[in-house]
């Protein structure tokens, strides 16, 4: 093929994505001097990535298939924009080999590999046929054409469980199962599969050997289209929930140097295969002795920023100028390994509750400069809606420091100073992990996460008396600058000083708590001469000085800096103790709190019912499932809450229904 037709130079470059990769795509193409151009469906119109594009499209409705999936739209929105090239990000199509080849059709050149190498390297079957053949380890496993139910149980019974059923196309965690007797397998296949479908319109499956305790090592490469193929270096994504990676870092901390040029080369090679064109990444699965070839992502991954914070490569540039048909601009002993790199994914979702996504506006957006080592690319900002739609990703922090232990700390800083408000996050979950004693010793595998959940997830302490003085200073401060903003409203009165009067003192009762636990008292005495605090017997003198973000506050002459911000009666505290949120017992704020029992079967967010499980007039034991909906593109799936019979189903396959809306009713039994 004319390869002129594949690369060449070009100016406009539509963006086939949406959130924080179309963001981090658009600056360091605008930085090289292109014009950009975002899709984006009816429930992004105001999202960041379309206010930062040059231009912006429509595609269609919320629904990915009715907009970021639909090819020709996306074909038409370049011709009406007159780009001349897409890039497609990750996920949606970024590995569609069908679509980088309607790009080439259309005359565009597509960032990224041919659909040759797509289908090669992509199908996580097709893949392991082809380094089987090249020579390169591999887990055990099936991985052939056949995809009945028997041939599938006689390679799982072969394979020996506990095996991973897994979507040959995709990642993401999306339509992969861990299955551990034969028992399981059935119903685990059919719930991948439909996953597999849904995500990926394919729902082709393989069978691998499960390696208990792995790790997740994977190398990046690029290749351009004059025969060059680099290797920048390895990062390890070993700590994952349920497949899906949440900390990442650069370079592994469990290689040595030898066993970094083994795996890198071995990664070469197999992306040599195919004279691989592109960035990509080479997947492996690592048991402690032995590293398995599993898949490659023919695209860029998610967590490329630690890769390019060790190496100094902007790895976006660098597939722009190979698109370009640009040779890379060095060679393999001329990339430098630089320190340590670590990352964290921040969703929109609660750990608390089983990690269920989070969906509504965004009232508070507040992250950290970027400064001392700190990386932040985000999708989102303060006022934007996260909505059911797409993945719950909302931004990725980055640190790099000369080490790793500094770049934990780095780390950890950034997530404490950060706030987003709204919705719920899993900051203080990532600030959690990233400290636990044995991810500090890196003493880890791929199920850590869900061994120390409970730990991970644990209520936030009960707040000490520095927290108390601060979660009442930052009340007074807050309604003391509300009122200097008032209309008409000198700044320079009495009236707007925080305790004054002109005789007498008064007293101001407050009451705290962290959840549902008790309440914590604490009184602010006020009027003529010095404020004061009093909780239980001790009274301690206080002082405020507002500054952007908090307060500094100062008890009986020690100053401290406080981080507030006030949502309604939910406080967000930050103080030299750590991070908390109290709520607060407010007797004239005429609050209301809507208590949801556990016992109330409704969809917990906006969704599909994709399965029902169980009959009605069926006998259920406590947590046998009844329903599965597809949740940000998850399924979730609800079960009983307590044994009894299954009263009704209040809704079918098919079903769209809204966050609250009651979908089964158990009756529970005489027990």
């Amino acid at each position: 093929m004319d390869r002129s037709k594949l690369y060449r130079r070009f100016r406009t470059l539509l963006i086939a994505n949406r959130g924080e990769i179309a963001c981090r795509v658009i600056r360091t193409a605008r930085a090289m001097g292109l014009r950009t151009v975002a899709v984006y469906s009816e429930a992004d119109r105001d999202a960041m990535h379309v206010a930062l594009a040059d231009e912006a499209v429509l595609l269609g409705p919320a629904r990915a298939r009715d907009s970021y999936l639909n090819v020709e739209r996306l074909i038409e929105a370049a011709r009406k924009t007159g780009a001349e090239a897409v890039h497609p990000g990750y996920g949606f199509l970024s590995e569609n080999a069908e679509f980088a080849q309607a790009c080439l059709d259309a005359g565009l050149v597509f960032v990224g590999p041919t659909a040759e190498m797509m289908m090669a390297m992509g199908s996580k079957s097709g893949s392991k046929a082809l380094m089987e053949k090249a020579g390169v380890p591999l887990v055990p496993g099936y991985h052939g054409d056949a995809q009945d139910d028997a041939t599938l149980a006689k390679a799982a019974e072969k394979v020996g469980f506990p095996i991973l059923v897994k979507a040959s196309a995709g990642g993401g965690g999306r339509g992969m199962r861990i299955v551990r007797s034969a028992a399981e397998l059935g119903p685990a296949i059919v719930s991948a599969k439909r996953e597999a479908k849904a995500a990926f319109g394919d729902d082709r499956m393989l069978i691998e050997k499960y390696v208990d305790n792995p790790r997740h090592i994977e190398v990046q490469i690029i290749g351009d289209s004059h025969g060059n193929l680099l290797s920048l270096f390895e990062r390890e994504c070993t700590l994952q929930r349920r497949h899906q990676k949440v900390i990442e870092e650069a370079p592994s901390p469990t290689l040595n140097p030898a066993q970094r040029e083994t795996v890198c080369a071995a990664a070469r090679k197999a992306a040599g295969a195919v004279s691989y064109v592109g960035a990509g990444t080479i997947e492996f699965v690592s048991d402690g002795k032995d590293v398995f070839f599993i898949e490659m992502n023919t695209r860029l991954q998610v967590e490329h920023p630690v890769t390019e914070l060790i190496s100094g490569v902007d790895l976006v540039e660098w597939q722009l100028r190979v698109a370009f048909g640009e040779a890379l601009p060095l060679k393999q002993d001329e990339i430098k390994l630089n320190g340590h790199a670590i990352e964290a994914r921040v969703y929109a979702e609660n750990p608390t509750k089983n990690f269920m996504p989070s969906v509504g506006r965004i009232s508070t957006w507040r992250l950290p400069a970027e400064t001392g080592g700190l990386r932040i690319d985000a999708g989102y900002r303060e006022g934007d809606t996260v909505s059911p739609y797409y993945d719950a990703m909302l931004a990725k922090m980055i640190a790099w420091a000369p080490t790793r232990d500094v770049a934990i700390d780095r780390l950890n800083r950034g997530l404490e100073e950060s706030d987003v408000r709204g919705i719920v996050t899993n900051i203080p979950f990532l600030s959690a992990l990233i400290t636990h004693p044995k991810v500090r010793a890196n003493a880890i595998d791929t199920g850590f996460i869900e061994r120390e959940l409970a730990v991970l997830t644990s209520a936030t302490p009960a707040p000490g008396e520095l927290e108390l003085c601060a979660a009442v200073a930052a009340i007074v401060n807050d309604e003391r600058q509300a009122t200097q903003s008032e209309a008409n409203s000198p700044l320079n009165s009495p009236w707007q000083t925080f305790g004054w009067m002109p005789v007498g003192r008064r007293q101001r009762s407050f009451a705290f708590r962290v959840g549902h636990g008790t309440e914590q008292k604490i009184s602010l005495n006020y009027g003529s001469g010095p404020s004061t605090l009093v909780i239980g017997e001790r009274e301690l003198a206080f002082t405020v000085a507002p500054k952007d973000g908090g307060f500094d506050l100062t008890l009986d002459g020690v100053k401290s800096s406080v981080a507030a911000v006030i949502d309604g009666h939910e406080l967000y505290l930050r103080t030299r103790n750590g991070r908390f949120d109290l709520h607060w017992v407010d007797p004239f704020g005429g609050e209301s709190e809507e208590q949801t029992g556990a016992d109330k079967i409704a969809a917990p967010l906006p969704g599909t019912v994709v399965a029902v499980l169980a009959e009605e007039g069926a006998k259920l034991e406590k947590g046998a499932p009844i329903l599965t909906l597809e949740v940000m593109k998850m399924e979730q799936t609800l079960r009983a809450p307590y044994a009894g019979v299954l009263k009704s189903i209040k809704c079918k396959v098919g079903d769209i229904v809204q966050e609250g809306v009651e979908l089964a009713v158990v009756e529970p039994s005489e027990e």
